[in-house]
């Protein structure tokens, strides 16, 4: 369930979305409802547009670059707003805006979305959505003017005390009370939180970050002259927002900037590590935290990364070499058991730092991968709440004297992260907080991420 922003798909390259009158775009969203569930959307387009081959056995349509691009923002606008689509052909059906949308919410699944015409279910993302794209579309259904009709009395009566307002903004009506449970411990106001929801049906751009030394204004002026819409924020973070892909750039290529959510950067600087000390990254996956750590360590110390997949680590293998990055050991771990510490780690009696970026339900990228937040299940958290204990319970034998566990997740769930941390103070009172926070929306326009910072005491 977890996924990691370090490696998201470059979507630097942008354009008008498409939707209905584009021929192409229904039988690819019959297809998608078909394995909808069983794989992320990003990785279901990688392999369904990718360009056709040369010589390949099956054929295939001959997307143009645009066309992914077009095609693919129109398929993830779809996403977000699936459920609301479905919800308000439903009321117009019945005519009937007064629903007991929680009952109606337990009651749906994703297979629904099969029953509606595709031109009446494109019109309502287009309507919610906004722009011309509806307007156009009108011809294509002979009640458009009765739907729109519809759709605007309904929006004039949404409020943020209505279940009704939870699908406006892509989310389900059954989460309400995990996001209050957010909104009481964070100590957000109602305009917080509601800025929270709301920003859950847009996206982030995307982060980059300086991987090499190098001054940031002259690297943002390289991208942009090679037709990269790059900019720098307020605080010198560097993110693209369209133009040329990132990823065809020589800054990328050669290593010099890595794509990295912003709320992952902040997880990253958690780990105080200075050169010299020995680290433990425990689920590194491809490495974005790993790179990060290691930047700032100048090749002097111990960098150990593991995870439980070796593919992940092998991809981590390259980035750390076109890194330039010479001081990490790199092996599988599956956190069944405490790790066997290397001889220098073992000397000094444990890791100075170790970062466990747990494993976990991703709720905090859903506005990067909408897809997600149709996979939830409460369920599926608990099984989750359990390896995340029995990976910290793993990991703290690991910790030296005066050492520091960084504990994170890309989950906003208190259940995930808050509760886990006092969990984890309760079973090892070794152990006292240094600080914990939640990264990222609506503080940051960013994935949202969970971070705590641990310290074992002497004895």
């Amino acid at each position: 369930m977890h996924s990691s922003s370090d490696t998201s798909p470059d979507m630097t390259q942008q354009s008008t979305p498409v939707y209905y009158e584009d021929s192409r775009l229904v039988p690819l969203w019959r297809n998608w409802l078909d394995v909808a569930g069983s794989m992320p959307l990003d990785k279901w387009l990688k392999n369904t547009l990718r360009p056709a081959a040369k010589s390949g056995a099956r054929p295939q349509p001959d997307y143009s670059p645009a066309d992914r691009a077009s095609l693919s923002l129109a398929l993830f606008s779809a996403l977000r707003f699936q459920q609301l689509a479905a919800a308000l052909e439903f009321a117009y059906h019945k005519q009937d805006a007064s629903i007991n949308w929680d009952e109606w919410d337990l009651a749906w699944h994703q297979r629904d979305l099969q029953s509606i015409t595709p031109v009446a279910f494109w019109y309502w993302v287009q309507l919610r959505v906004g722009g011309d794209q509806a307007k156009k579309n009108q011809a294509q259904l002979r009640d458009a003017e009765e739907r729109r009709a519809f759709f605007n009395r309904i929006a004039l009566q949404i409020n943020p005390d209505s279940a009704f307002y939870f699908l406006w903004y892509g989310l389900r009506p059954q989460w309400k009370a995990l996001l209050h449970e957010r909104q009481q411990v964070s100590g957000w106001d109602d305009k917080t939180l509601q800025e929270f929801i709301q920003q859950q049906v847009t996206t982030p751009p995307l982060w980059l970050r300086v991987q090499k030394k190098g001054d940031v204004k002259t690297i943002c002026a390289r991208l942009q002259n090679q037709g990269v819409n790059v900019i720098l924020d307020e605080q010198q973070h560097l993110l693209a927002q369209g133009g040329a892909g990132i990823q065809g750039t020589m800054e990328y290529k050669e290593g010099l900037v890595e794509v990295q959510d912003l709320a992952s950067q902040y997880i990253a600087q958690s780990v105080a590590a200075v050169p010299g000390q020995k680290v433990w990254d425990a689920c590194a996956g491809a490495g974005g935290k790993t790179l990060a750590i290691g930047a700032r360590m100048n090749n002097k110390g111990a960098l150990v990364a593991t995870d439980l997949h070796a593919y992940k680590l092998e991809e981590l293998k390259r980035r750390v070499k076109r890194a330039d990055i010479f001081n990490v050991r790199v092996f599988t771990w599956d956190g069944t058991e405490p790790l066997r510490l290397p001889k220098e780690v073992a000397q000094q009696k444990g890791f100075d730092w170790v970062l466990l970026d747990a494993p976990c339900s991703s709720a905090g990228t859903w506005r990067r991968n909408p897809d997600a937040r149709w996979r939830f299940d409460e369920d599926d958290t608990k099984e989750l709440i359990q390896l995340q204990r029995q990976l910290l319970t793993n990991i703290v034998p690991a910790v030296r004297e005066n050492g520091h566990l960084v504990y994170a997740t890309c989950s906003w769930q208190v259940s995930e992260n808050e509760q886990q941390v006092e969990w984890l103070l309760q079973q090892f009172p070794q152990f006292s907080l240094q600080s914990q926070r939640l990264v990222g929306v609506p503080e940051l326009d960013s994935d949202t991420m969970f971070v705590a910072v641990l310290q074992r005491n002497s004895r």
